[in-house]
């Protein structure tokens, strides 16, 4: 990345934040490069970036000048503020919230899948990423659609509670030693006690609609992603925080356009960058969330067919929500950016 980019990292001190200085530090970005900013709330605390210390500034409209990239790792509400402020300022942004994912007018972009798109000419200069689970759902599904064609996927994702940041994290810690000392802990940031539980609920339901935020999501955000293939497949499924602290599964069923012996599933699968195929269930080697942690590639497994329906494929999945789900896709669409004549 240009040494002479001036990178302001928004959200640094939460637990995207935190997985984006560390993807930059894996790029040997110099220090004296990054301006940290959070909320007037973590304002002036201190970070570690290798054997440097970095304080944390209050982001404001004023922080974000002179800055030629800006990695948004915060709320919807905080991104819809701030980038427009950023991109008047001159910046590249690249946002992983929801705020601008179904923004025509804002490219939609996975690093690996999509890039392309980061050359090519822009309306403005932000850019918006999809979620963890859209992430791995098409790093999944799109060796599949090149080697047989996908018509529609059901999705249970299992998601950790660093969905919900550091303060999700911190519920579940709190609500678990309450469990276990025999008090019954009150819900705060999640709709139910996630402790020691499974709540169907992750994120608000759209208004009027029995589909919450996260789960419309995949349906728009993969729309988007596979309709320039020409191929858009109908993705649905039901979005159910669990009593985890980092990583995400997805249980997956996929209608393929033709049937494909798992053998041959497999053979696709194993043949994407994007993937780790991990699907010896016999030997008890599968996905979970605790092997993908820090690991670049979305793992998938336990690959299963039906004889009375062989057009179906069943298959499990697990993503770094807080790495490949969103910081390495980050980082990496901001140096693609960072390339582009200014």
């Amino acid at each position: 990345m240009n040494e002479n980019l001036r990178i302001a990292v928004v959200g640094a001190t939460g637990v995207v934040g935190r997985e984006v200085l560390s993807a930059l530090l894996d790029r040997d970005v110099d220090a004296e490069q990054l301006t940290l900013l959070a909320s007037e709330r973590s304002a002036g605390e201190e970070l570690d970036y290798g054997e440097e210390t970095l304080e944390v500034e209050q982001a404001t409209p004023e922080a974000l000048k002179g800055q030629g990239l800006v990695l948004l790792a915060t709320p919807a509400e905080v991104s819809r503020t701030l980038a427009p402020v950023a991109q008047a300022a001159g910046a590249w942004v690249v946002d992983v919230s929801s705020a601008f994912r179904s923004d025509g007018s804002v490219p939609l972009v996975l690093p690996g899948f999509n890039s392309e798109l980061l050359d090519a000419p822009l309306k403005g200069r932000v850019v918006a990423l999809p979620s963890a689970v859209t992430t791995a759902i098409a790093c999944v599904l799109e060796p599949l659609r090149r080697a047989f064609g996908v018509a529609q996927v059901q999705v249970t994702a299992l998601m950790g509670v660093s969905s919900g940041g550091n303060a999700g994290v911190r519920e579940l810690e709190q609500q678990t030693a309450a469990l276990l000392s025999g008090r019954e802990p009150e819900a705060a940031l999640f709709p139910q006690r996630v402790g020691f539980n499974l709540v169907p609920q992750v994120g608000p339901f759209l208004a009027n609609s029995p589909w919450t935020e996260e789960e419309a999501g995949w349906t728009l955000e993969c729309a988007r992603l596979f309709a320039p293939r020409g191929e858009v497949p109908v993705v649905a499924g039901t979005a159910v925080q669990v009593p985890t602290f980092h990583g995400h599964g997805l249980s997956l069923m996929v209608r393929l356009k033709k049937p494909a012996p798992v053998e041959q599933a497999r053979a696709a699968l194993k043949g994407a960058p994007s993937l780790k195929v991990l699907d010896s269930p016999g030997e008890k080697v599968y996905p979970m969330p605790s092997l993908v942690t820090a690991d670049p590639t979305v793992h998938v497994g336990r690959l299963r067919s039906f004889p009375q329906a062989p057009e179906w494929l069943t298959l499990f999945a697990t993503v770094d929500n807080a790495g490949r789900g969103a910081a390495l896709n980050l980082v990496e669409a901001g140096a693609r950016l960072a390339d582009r004549p200014a």
